[in-house]
């Protein structure tokens, strides 16, 4: 029995061990690391605190409809109360006098009948501000995607550039072992191997830079995503992308937010000065009550319809709606700004897309001349034609043509993206 529970542990351990290293071999696209860091990012936990404030807003708006309920108290003491006075005198009548000391404590009870439109217009209120909330936060969150545009292509970079780095090191190596035969033969000097193995020191020295980059860089873009990446993470090279489209960002939805927001805002307007209608109902106790002819204690109560109408609104409506058309069009301006800017930076990308096509379309034919010198220098290397320098200079040659294309092409797809973020075109 226990070694069939070990065996069982055992098995589940290696399962997970095997599901944990598949998860780890499994690339990471570009978009997968988008929505990675909207999800790590800190702030997106404010989504849930304006979803509660809303809820909260709405639900206290929401119970104006209850019946509401007060209680008032008061003591006074007046200069003069009414008296009861006859021209004659009548013999064995006494009218009660009233005290000048008066108390009264009583509640009330009110219910809503109509109040124009207010509870349902404050709730509206509170939504449209939560979505203008929302939006402003979806502003910031989008502002991660330029972050891991720079960090994961950044990776692929670095990436290119070790693989180029080991073709380096072949051809070097490959120098080495033709000046080696030559020297064997005691047609060349040990200095000359000494030369091209300085160079493949360099190089290993370049990879030792180049690796402990990219691990700088994979451990930022961890951070970012909330994903821990290890040396051996891989990314995966995202597809070419089609510029052009129209602008499709969160900034736009934040203005018709806005918008929306001073739509009700300026609805709070003529609910403000419209007449409410209630049902009450006032219960006390107090000196005097109702009949003022009892100058003790007594209780009382009485209930009816009570009309309050407002007008002192309408001295202001008038700049009231005038505020909100100038926040109206200060909403449209920033619109426009935005728009302006955005276009102008599009432009900008599409040029550079431009360039860097421009560059790629001559690169390999760059690399194809460089490679075939190399070639003819490695032969006249070998033959004692050259020396390691003039080989050295051909394969630093071909490797720099390398460079220039692995960079070019990194370039054009980072502002493929780039350009796509700007534009919005990624936003499903």
């Amino acid at each position: 029995m226990i070694n069939e529970l070990k065996t069982i542990i055992l098995t589940g351990c290696l399962a997970l061990a095997v599901t944990h290293l598949q998860a780890q071999d499994k690339p990471l696209t570009i978009r997968e690391a988008y929505q990675l860091a909207r999800k790590n990012y800190p702030m997106i936990r404010q989504q849930g605190l304006i979803e509660k404030t809303r809820d909260y807003s709405v639900s206290n708006a929401a119970k104006g409809y209850l019946p509401q309920f007060s209680v008032q108290g008061q003591a006074t003491y007046q200069s003069a109360v009414t008296e009861f006075k006859l021209p004659v005198a009548i013999p064995g009548v006494e009218f009660p006098s009233i005290s000048k000391d008066q108390y009264k404590v009583y509640g009330e009870v009110n219910q809503t009948i109509y109040d124009g439109g207010n509870i349902r217009t404050q709730v509206r209120s509170h939504e449209a501000n939560a979505q203008v909330e929302t939006q402003k936060l979806e502003v910031e969150l989008y502002k991660l995607n330029e972050r891991v545009n720079q960090l994961f292509f950044g990776i692929l970079m670095l990436d290119e550039q070790l693989k180029q780095n080991d073709l380096l090191k072949k051809d070097i190596n490959l120098g080495i072992k033709k000046v080696q035969a030559l020297i064997d033969n005691g047609t060349a000097f040990k200095s000359n191997a000494n030369t091209l193995k300085a160079e493949l020191l360099k190089a290993d020295q370049r990879t030792i830079d180049l690796n402990a980059s990219r691990k700088a860089y994979l451990e930022m873009l961890g951070l970012l995503t909330g994903q821990p990446m290890g040396e051996l993470a891989v990314l995966e090279r995202p597809a070419n992308l089609v510029g052009g489209g129209d602008v499709n960002r969160p900034e736009l939805r934040l203005y018709e937010a806005q918008n929306r927001s001073l739509d009700v805002q300026s609805q709070l307007l003529d609910v403000r000065n419209r007449p409410k209608l209630n049902f009450f109902f006032q219960g006390g106790y107090g000196r005097p009550a109702l009949n003022i002819l009892n100058n003790g204690f007594d209780t009382y109560y009485m209930t009816g319809v009570r009309l309050n109408w407002s007008l002192s609104g309408l001295y202001t409506i008038k700049k009231d709606r005038e505020l909100i058309r100038n926040s109206r069009d200060a909403i449209q301006l920033q619109k426009e700004t935005f728009l302006f800017n955005t276009n102008l930076t599009a432009r900008q990308q599409n040029a550079e897309l431009g360039r860097f096509t421009q560059l790629l379309s001559t690169d390999d034919e760059i690399i194809t001349l460089r490679e075939s010198i190399k070639t003819t220098a490695a032969a006249q290397l070998e033959n004692g034609v050259i020396n390691t320098n003039d080989f050295l200079r051909e394969v630093n040659a071909e490797d720099q043509a390398r460079q220039n294309k692995i960079m070019h092409g990194i370039q054009l797809l980072m502002s493929q993206y780039n350009l796509d973020n700007t534009l919005g075109t990624n936003i499903e």
